[in-house]
């Protein structure tokens, strides 16, 4: 079997309690340094201290911000080498009630802050011709639901980004992958009624999915991974 590529340092941004604090978890148990980036850090003490992983404050959709984030994880931790977006933004509502700055603020959180995020990635991966950049999309990023069109219009940017940069970096090292997350994540606040079990995505089943595509050796790569619950309509 060809040998798995080997991952040090892992970068997430969009931060929280679900897919990240699993996602977190996974890699600290492989024993990969974890960085974790959200607006708002405060709410990331009790899985820093699980996981060993630093918090830093940052805003995706602030070029400068982003900048400043890459360098402190650089000189604190290491230069990661896995980097996940899992940031998104919404804006909901009758199509004619939207508000144009609350659109403008959604696409920004899901789809430009994935690119600054993973411009400022791939120049660091590039020179060593190794990384990895994860994307996460849901059921938005292929389908435009009523009165969600903010989310459909970050989540199918985000997935044009992914492809992009797919079929432009794969030739040089660097693994891109989206991960079409096409249902209800479970979560502590949010579970299944009892005569439906595993009806919800399970957050460490997610992870474990995002860990099986960081270990595909290049001569089979995915660029992207639809995920859902055995019962979800499609």
């Amino acid at each position: 079997m060809p040998t798995p590529p080997t991952y040090k340092t892992a970068l997430i941004v969009g931060a929280g309690e679900g897919l990240s604090a699993s996602l977190a978890r996974l890699f600290a148990r492989e024993k990969i340094r974890v960085a974790l980036a959200a607006r708002k850090i405060e709410k990331l003490g009790a899985l820093c201290t699980e996981t060993g992983a630093r918090a830093y404050a940052c805003d995706a959709t602030n070029a400068d911000d982003v900048e400043r984030l890459f360098g402190q994880v650089e000189r604190e931790i290491a230069t990661p080498d896995v980097v996940v977006y899992n940031a998104s933004g919404r804006a909901r509502g009758p199509f004619t009630d939207l508000v144009p700055a609350d659109v403008a603020n959604a696409i920004a959180v899901s789809a430009f802050g994935g690119f600054l995020v993973a411009q400022q990635a791939v120049t660091r991966m590039l020179p060593n011709k190794h990384g990895a950049i994860l994307f996460t999309g849901a059921s938005a990023s292929v389908k435009g639901y009523p009165q969600s069109a903010p989310f459909a219009m970050g989540k199918f940017a985000l997935r044009g980004l992914a492809q992009s940069m797919a079929r432009e970096l794969s030739p040089q090292g660097i693994h891109v992958a989206h991960f079409v997350i096409d249902g209800g994540i479970r979560s502590a606040a949010r579970t299944e009624p009892a005569d439906r079990p595993d009806s919800m995505l399970d957050p460490d089943a997610i992870a474990l999915s995002y860990w099986n595509v960081l270990q595909q050796p290049r001569s089979a790569w995915t660029w992207e991974l639809e995920l859902r619950p055995w019962v979800e309509k499609f």
